[in-house]
């Protein structure tokens, strides 16, 4: 299991020595809020954002206004937290509620939805890096915690919707093409390795995923 002070640590002391405020602030935070969740096999919860933190910052990834999109993309939704309380830039804050799951009433409203919130995903950069690494975090944990539905539904999901957007992303922002597409080649090899696991439930939600993905873009 991941050493939660030594990240935590090393990730401030990174911080610190490069002038990244909001980032230093975001990493307590996330640590106070997080404190006592763990994951359906026992790992504390802040491993997840500290991990995807250590991770950008291994990619190179210097933006301030990023990491701590990324150490705080969970505070909202999982701890109850307000997005006016964060204590970071506006910016930070639309990025940390772009990344806020939305309860939907069936399993259509939210394909139909996430069909169109990664589509709009290329005009946030902060979320949108957030989500390819807490997406490419995710895939190496779902054979351990989620069902083999939730496995092809997420792997149908991630190579219909989110590496095309990546794609995309790498002619926008062209300052993070190398980062981006380290992280496309990383999620895409991941995704692949998964789909052998769950091929028949990812064949299923890949269709579903297609068809509503084509009626939104009509």
């Amino acid at each position: 299991m991941p050493n939660v002070d030594k990240m935590y640590t090393y990730l401030r002391g990174y911080f610190i020595g490069a002038n990244m405020s909001q980032s230093i602030s975001a990493l307590q935070f996330a640590r106070e809020h997080h404190e006592g969740q763990t994951r359906k096999d026992g790992t504390p919860y802040i491993v997840h954002p500290l991990s995807m933190a250590c991770y950008a910052v291994a990619l190179g990834l210097r933006d301030d206004n990023v990491i701590a999109t990324i150490l705080l993309h969970d505070t909202v939704e999982d701890c109850g937290v307000r997005p006016e309380y964060l204590p970071v830039s506006d910016t930070v804050k639309r990025a940390v509620q772009y990344m806020t799951i939305v309860k939907f009433d069936t399993d259509l409203d939210k394909i139909e939805t996430k069909c169109r919130y990664f589509n709009e995903l290329l005009n946030n950069r902060e979320a949108l890096i957030c989500k390819a690494l807490d997406r490419y975090n995710n895939l190496g944990d779902m054979p351990m915690n989620f069902t083999k539905d939730a496995m092809g539904k997420n792997v149908a999901e991630t190579e219909v919707l989110l590496l095309p957007v990546l794609k995309k992303a790498k002619e926008k922002y062209a300052d993070l093409a190398d980062i981006l597409f380290i992280l496309r080649t990383n999620i895409s090899t991941l995704n692949e390795a998964i789909k052998v696991q769950c091929y028949d439930e990812y064949t299923r939600w890949s269709y579903i995923y297609k068809r509503e993905d084509k009626n939104e873009k009509a």
